[in-house]
């Protein structure tokens, strides 16, 4: 593989990541919430996700959904629905009042702060659509094994890092004392966001 190409690779990959989406909203609202060490297991989760789109992408997911294009409305239909349940939730309790400014709430569970993750980037199916994208526009056929392995592992460590940064930014207290103080708009903010993304799954 070429440097250049290499480097097309990776430039795509950052801008596929940084893209906003499902997987950008729930680390910031999670940084917000319940901190950046669950915000980090979180972006694990999203990055694993990723992960699994990509590997998906790689061997050929896209070329199914092209012959069985049902098979691709369902899984967007099931994602949007995953979406939206969560928009729901969020829009349901952002009335409920917040702790104290000087604590938190008891945050979820490493795993679970994980599992969220993950299921927040699998409810989006197009990810395996931007991913073949990516693979068929700067991956030869014959490329190894190897460098297969090695790019893989560069959309996990671009995904961790990038939602853990949005996690970390939104932790602060600067930034949480916003919150705090607009929680009912934000949360419901955040809710019609997730809501809308589900409903663009679906439609596009």
């Amino acid at each position: 593989m070429s440097l250049a190409a290499f480097l097309a690779f990776a430039g795509l990959v950052l801008f596929a990541v940084v893209s906003p989406g499902p997987a950008v909203l729930m680390s910031a609202r999670t940084g917000l919430t319940e901190g950046f060490r669950t915000g980090a297991m979180l972006a694990l989760g999203i990055a694993s996700g990723a992960v699994v789109w990509a590997l998906a992408a790689m061997f050929g997911l896209h070329l199914i959904f092209d012959a069985a294009p049902s098979l691709l409305w369902a899984l967007k239909i099931g994602g949007a629905g995953y979406l939206i349940w969560m928009a729901w939730h969020l829009w349901r309790d952002a009335e409920k009042s917040f702790i104290a400014e000087d604590a938190r709430p008891v945050p979820r569970s490493p795993f679970m702060a994980y599992r969220l993750g993950l299921w927040t980037n699998l409810s989006n199916p197009k990810a395996v659509v931007i991913y073949s994208s990516i693979f068929l526009g700067t991956i030869n056929p014959d490329t190894p094994t190897w460098v297969l392995a090695c790019l893989i592992l560069l959309i996990l460590v671009a995904e961790t890092a990038w939602n853990s940064l949005v996690a970390r930014i939104f932790s602060m207290d600067r930034t949480r004392a916003v919150y705090i103080s607009l929680k009912t708009v934000i949360d419901r903010c955040f809710g019609a966001a997730l809501a809308l993304l589900g409903v663009k799954i679906v439609a596009t």
